[in-house]
């Protein structure tokens, strides 16, 4: 029971401390408000136009993508520095774990999300001048 004290002395410590932090970093920052300090900032150019427009959705895929393989190197590496020690099952269960990972990676492949830019389909029909 007597090391749940000196836990929790620990967690009121830094909450104590956090708080005292953010009480001081409100006390001496500066106040000063103007219309350019709410407008957004992108890599140092004027905001131009609106800011609610289309992209292509394949950005965000393609970086869902690289975050799942990503995910597969940082598994991989602790794997591979412990495997003489850990042995043949861990050898299988890596081997179902980067299997699972290829079919995935064929599953987008065969879909075609991996394509940066996909062709267009070709119109059966030409477009008349009033769009119809």
């Amino acid at each position: 029971m007597g090391g749940f004290y000196i836990v929790l002395i620990f967690l009121v410590t830094g909450l104590l401390m956090v708080g005292i932090a953010l009480l001081i970093s409100r006390i001496i920052q500066p106040r000063k408000y103007y219309k350019d300090k709410y407008v957004p900032y992108e890599c140092g150019e004027l905001p131009i136009g609106e800011s609610w427009i289309r992209f292509n959705s394949r950005f965000y895929i393609i970086a869902l993508i690289f975050i799942i393989f990503d995910v597969e190197v940082v598994f991989l590496f602790p794997w591979a520095v412990v495997f003489k020690s850990i042995g043949l099952v861990a050898f299988v269960e890596m081997f179902i774990f980067i299997a699972i990972l290829l079919v995935g990676l064929a599953y987008v492949w065969a879909k075609g999300d991996l394509e940066w830019i996909k062709p267009r389909p070709k119109l059966t029909h030409l477009p008349t001048e009033k769009g119809v």
